[in-house]
This record gives structure tokens, C-alpha cells and sequence, in this order.
């Protein structure tokens, strides 16, 4: 179990950018695979992107060359960095934890049982 807190979250024009902190813990923070998800408004939630222990990323094909996740392990974080941002972006954004001690993560995103409480990205002129 770890206790996960996002933060970042606002309001933006098209075209701007945030960027998204997850704030962790716990002892085994560094073996985790961490998770970005969101869900849409009228829509299921969906997965944005991980990184795993060997900081291995993968991304959803709507984001990919517009989002970049990273972690600072020192710190307990893990970073969403978003750029160019579309209206369609609009959502709840979450972080999660898959607490298995993995150096790859094993693409199984039930593995993801630990949450925040979110933060809200609204992209709109």
C-alpha cells in the first residue's frame, strides 16, 4: 500500500502545457511501476502512461509525443509533463502504483490497485 497526492492541475488554453506531480511513499517507492491515468468526462477511465523500475515508459497513442513520464526516486515522485494540449485532453488525471518489483513492468494494468485523488486538467480558450 502507498499513499499517492497529484497535483499540477488547471486550466489551459489549446496548444499550452502542465505539468502533473504524483507525490509518493514508502520504503519500495523505486521498484514500482508508476501510473498515469485519466478518465474523460462521459468516458472510462483510461491509461496515459507508465514507467517501471528500470524507467522503462510506454504511452497511450493518443498522447504519445505530447506527454513525457519520468521519476525522481529521491524524492518519491513521478512526473507527467504535457505539452501541446487539445481540448480532448480534458479530463481527471490519476496516478497509481502497481506494487510489484518489477525492473519491466509486465503490461498488466490490473497490477494498478493503489490511487490518488486525482487533480483536473481542463484545456479550453
Amino acid at each position: 500500500q502507498v499513499q499517492l497526492v497529484e497535483s499540477g492541475g488547471g486550466s489551459v488554453p489549446p496548444g499550452g502545457s502542465l505539468r502533473l506531480s504524483c507525490a509518493g511513499s514508502g520504503k519500495d517507492f523505486t521498484v514500482y511501476t508508476m501510473g498515469w491515468f485519466r478518465q474523460l468526462p462521459g468516458k472510462e477511465r483510461e491509461l496515459v502512461a507508465t514507467i517501471d523500475g528500470g524507467r522503462n515508459t510506454d504511452y497511450s497513442d493518443a498522447v504519445k509525443g505530447r506527454f513525457t513520464i519520468s521519476r525522481d526516486n529521491a524524492k518519491t515522485t513521478v512526473v507527467l509533463q504535457m505539452s501541446d494540449l487539445r481540448p480532448d485532453d480534458t479530463a481527471l488525471y490519476y496516478c497509481a502504483a502497481d506494487l510489484n518489483a518489477l525492473e519491466k513492468w509486465c503490461g498488466d494494468i490490473t497490477n494498478f490497485r493503489d490511487w490518488g485523488q486525482g487533480t483536473q486538467v481542463t484545456v479550453a480558450s
